[in-house]
């Protein structure tokens, strides 16, 4: 696929605000819902706790994430993604399929067990674009 410019520094923009391990695991881990801080200090094992609160407090500054009072004393707070965090979960997707291939099996639609693809898909042509038609998509 041939990328613009215009392309390429909207890649630039998303990498610099959630491109980094951490933040993509944190973003992940709340696909599911609210998680209070030692959730996630539990559930991403091998994170330091004080980058753990910073990647969440930049998060948050990008409006990725929001945070919640859940106990005012002392002040505790629970994560949830913003509807733009929510907006990365195809990302997410497309990068946890590429890192599928990088093993012997596929992700598996849990319900019938078949092995899923990643694709672009047209919702006014109401189809997936293949081929050729792939090669050259830019901003307009």
């Amino acid at each position: 696929m041939a990328y613009d410019a215009a392309v390429r520094e909207a890649l630039r923009s998303a990498v610099d605000r959630v491109g980094d391990r951490w933040s993509l695991l944190i973003i992940e881990a709340l696909l599911g819902g609210p998680r209070r801080w030692t959730d996630l200090a539990s559930d991403l094992s091998g994170i330091a706790p004080n980058v753990l609160s910073e990647r969440l407090r930049r998060l948050e500054r990008e409006a990725v994430v929001i945070a919640r009072p859940y106990s005012e004393r002392p002040v505790r707070l629970s994560y949830e993604l913003t509807e733009k965090g929510r907006e990365l979960a195809g990302a997410l997707r497309l990068l946890a399929e590429w890192g599928s291939d990088q093993r012997s099996e596929p992700l598996r639609h849990m319900a019938c067990g078949t092995p899923l693809e990643a694709r672009w898909y047209c919702a006014t042509c109401a189809r997936a674009v293949e081929g050729d038609e792939g090669e050259d998509l830019r901003y307009v």
